[in-house]
């Protein structure tokens, strides 16, 4: 069967099997390996992808229903070559150690940050609860979003039009 979608702002169709798995066709049709497949179970949480904005683990969702919506995988955070905030925050506080959840958790956490803008450390540990870290204990990759939502304020604050002075004619 033919799927057409849009994945990180592309359009694109392809020829599929109808029981082929999101995460399978983003990996081995269109070579975006950065989403990772874990546990085939649907618990780890490292596959997860946005489903026309709302974070999925694409372990559980069927290529073919993703068709004529939009997807975003990590690949689709940077902008123009510069790093997302939740990106930089991952280096910047070492949330990571073999990366191999680092994906899924830096898409839950950019939902996160969207949604709240200051998220509490509860609010952040309760939003990455569907997924598994085995190697830092969580408490380097809560640091790390708690980075990019103090650094996407201040990315917000210098991408905003600078105010008109007072008096002055628009």
């Amino acid at each position: 069967m033919q799927v057409s979608m849009t994945v990180n702002g592309e359009p694109v169709t392809q020829e599929i099997e109808g029981r082929l798995l999101l995460v399978h066709f983003l990996r081995d049709q269109l070579g975006l390996t950065g989403t990772h497949w874990g546990c085939d179970t649907s618990n780890c949480g490292a596959c997860v992808v946005w489903l026309d904005n709302e974070p999925v683990k694409s372990c559980t969702v069927l290529a073919a229903m993703a068709g004529g919506h939009e997807v975003r995988t990590v690949e689709g955070l940077e902008k123009d070559g510069v790093l997302d905030p939740v990106q930089q925050g991952f280096i910047e506080c070492h949330g990571l150690q073999c990366g191999f959840c680092t994906p899924g958790m830096m898409m839950t956490a950019r939902a996160l940050i969207d949604r709240d803008p200051d998220p509490s450390e509860d609010t952040i540990r309760e939003a990455i609860s569907g997924q598994i870290c085995r190697c830092t204990g969580y408490t380097t990759i809560v640091r790390s979003v708690q980075w990019a939502a103090a650094h996407d304020k201040a990315t917000e604050a210098e991408a905003a039009p600078e105010p008109e002075p007072a008096g002055s004619a628009s």
